[in-house]
């Protein structure tokens, strides 16, 4: 029976660099959230017929991210590897957007905090879906999971 969910992600600890408290909240909220509900449906059809639950491994090299993908048993499935350079734009905007929305968060009427934030979401969302663009034939994956997903790819883009 198919079960088209995440039900572990791991990033991989040598992909990302020193982290913010706030990022490293970012993180565990993303990873908390992805785990509570998720689609998650590689579309490659495996021999004996695996359709999840999934164990991701996520991974950020030489401007790639790598999506190691296994089996509820941890036995390794696939290995799906997409360019970043389309997320570059939206990572940097992402991260100076957010930079502003903690400065705002502690410093800020509730008015410029809501502005800072719905600029915020509105660069996430769009990222998510260039990401389920992307990610189209290979992974289906619905809206929420994308902007997880996305929020996991900024972190693992980071760098000491």
């Amino acid at each position: 029976m198919a079960d088209p969910r995440i039900i572990d992600v791991t990033l991989d600890e040598h992909s990302i660099g020193w982290r913010s408290a706030d990022v490293e909240q970012e993180r565990r909220i993303a990873i908390f959230d992805l785990l509570e509900g998720n689609h998650f449906a590689p579309q490659r059809v495996h021999a004996d017929g695996y359709a999840g639950p999934y164990r991701i491994t996520l991974e950020s090299a030489e401007g790639r991210l790598g999506i190691h993908i296994h089996r509820e048993d941890r036995s390794h499935l696939e290995t799906l590897v997409l360019a970043l350079g389309r997320f570059r734009r939206s990572i940097k905007d992402y991260f100076a957007i957010c930079d502003s929305y903690y400065q705002a968060i502690r410093a800020s009427t509730p008015q410029q905090i809501e502005t800072v934030d719905m600029a915020r979401r509105a660069v996430h969302n769009e990222a998510a879906e260039t990401l389920r663009e992307r990610l189209a034939g290979k992974i289906d994956v619905d809206f929420d999971t994308a902007r997880r997903l996305f929020t996991l790819i900024c972190v693992l883009h980071l760098r000491g």
